[in-house]
Formats: C-alpha cells, sequence, structure tokens
C-alpha cells in the first residue's frame, strides 16, 4: 500500500502573495469595530503590513484618531486557510512610504488609479494568527 510522503507545513508567505481581498479593522471614537475590504501587502521581513488609501476615509480617520499605538487587524481566508495580522498603525503620507506602498500594492494587485490624496496605512505587526501563518519571527498566537 503506497502511503503519501508528509506535506510540508505551510509558511504563509505565499499566502500573503496571491491576489485576494482582505478585510482591515479598525476602531471607531466610540470604540466600535469597523470592517471594510481592502488590497494588503505585507513584508514578513519587516513584519510590516500596507494598505493604500485616500487620505479622507473613515478607516484613516479612525487610526489617526485613535493616536498613537492604535490597533488594527487585517485577515484573509481562503476556504479553510486563514491567517490575520494584528498591530499598531500610524498613517503615512511622505512620498517614500506612499511610493513603497503602491509599488508593493501593484506587484500583488495592479495598479492603483491616480490618487493625488493617497496615504499609507502602516501597521507594525505584533501577533500572528491563522492555519496560513508567515515564516520568520512573528509573534504567534
Amino acid at each position: 500500500m503506497a502511503v503519501d510522503p508528509p506535506q510540508p507545513e505551510s509558511t504563509g508567505d505565499s499566502f500573503w502573495e496571491e491576489r485576494r481581498i482582505c478585510f482591515l479593522v479598525t476602531h471607531r471614537p466610540d470604540g466600535s469595530p469597523h470592517l471594510v475590504p481592502v488590497g494588503v501587502t505585507f513584508d514578513p521581513d519587516a513584519g510590516i503590513a500596507r494598505v493604500i488609501s485616500s487620505a479622507g476615509s473613515k478607516k484613516v480617520r479612525n487610526v489617526l484618531a485613535a493616536g498613537p499605538g492604535a490597533q488594527v487587524a487585517v485577515s484573509q481566508v481562503d476556504g479553510a486557510r486563514w491567517c490575520t495580522l494584528e498591530g499598531t498603525a500610524q498613517v503615512k503620507d511622505d512620498p517614500e512610504s506612499v511610493a513603497e506602498a503602491v509599488r508593493r500594492y501593484t506587484a500583488r494587485y495592479r495598479a492603483p488609479r491616480e490618487n493625488p490624496d493617497r496615504v499609507v496605512i502602516e501597521i507594525t505587526v505584533t501577533r500572528v494568527m491563522g492555519n496560513e501563518r508567515p515564516s520568520g519571527e512573528l509573534p504567534r498566537r
């Protein structure tokens, strides 16, 4: 009887490169969650997830209102495969940060439309959950 060899555990790195819509959770000033579909890129080596957005969007306003250390989460699912990255967010509008976020977004999704009000929400990942976890030294739950 032939037995299939054991499959290596997925590192989840490719899971964060495949094109799929994710969800971002921020908190409104009243503390209630605000959940929106977004495109997310993730750099596991740096432990940074990025979301590009317009400066006036609700998600950006929520992060700004929360101030330093704003707690957010991004998540994606594909059938039974899933991963959530939690961390602290900050909004950046400097040209270098925005250009890097757009470059990464273009590689995962496609070139975004022109947007003179574009900013990037940078998330420093502090916790990783799911069955498709990235490799590296990221904190796991």
